[in-house]
């Protein structure tokens, strides 16, 4: 397991969240960020359940199942459950324990702009920020909100980028809702 992470001088992609259910939204940014960042590949991070929400409505088995089928033959796409191997839930140490299996490993944090806005709640969020360069993608109706975050004006610039792009109005709360 994480073989492929084993490549000196590797790009990758940290997508991490519940994924419940995963969605095209999901596809499109790690295209992008793959595209945009010379990333070999995206690992969809999948947690047992957000900290910030009550609860995961599908089970962590279903929700990587549907990863993989969304997925398709996005091959550069690894779908991960890795708060067993690192005995937390915590993003900081799920970076910790990539980058200890490859010290060369450069790592993309990707988020949305919702998560831009309540990141200095994180677990060392500041840490977490220097081990990573943070790629949050706007989404709507977060941008202004996100960008005059606590953790926006605290970053270094070099630290994180924000990128526009063409939208899609999904979010997995609105599918739970359907």
């Amino acid at each position: 397991m994480l073989n492929y992470i084993k490549k000196n001088n590797l790009n990758i992609g940290l997508l991490g969240g519940s994924f419940d259910p995963a969605h095209k939204g999901h596809l499109k940014i790690s295209k992008i960020a793959k595209k945009k960042f010379k990333l070999k590949y995206v690992i969809w991070a999948i947690t047992l359940k957000n900290p910030f929400k009550k609860s995961a409505s599908l089970s962590i088995k279903s929700r990587i199942k549907n990863s993989k089928k969304i997925i398709k033959k996005n091959k550069f796409i690894k779908i991960e459950y890795l708060e067993k191997k690192t005995n937390s839930k915590r993003s900081i140490d799920i970076i910790k324990f990539l980058l200890k299996k490859n010290k060369s490993l450069k790592i993309y944090f990707i988020m949305g702009a919702d998560n831009l806005i309540q990141l200095n709640k994180w677990n060392k969020w500041k840490e977490l920020v220097k081990l990573v360069k943070v790629i949050v993608f706007d989404r709507q109706g977060y941008k202004s909100r996100a960008l005059r975050s606590k953790a926006a004006k605290q970053m270094n610039k070099k630290q994180w980028i924000f990128v526009n792009f063409k939208k899609i109005n999904i979010s997995s709360s609105k599918i739970r809702k359907i």
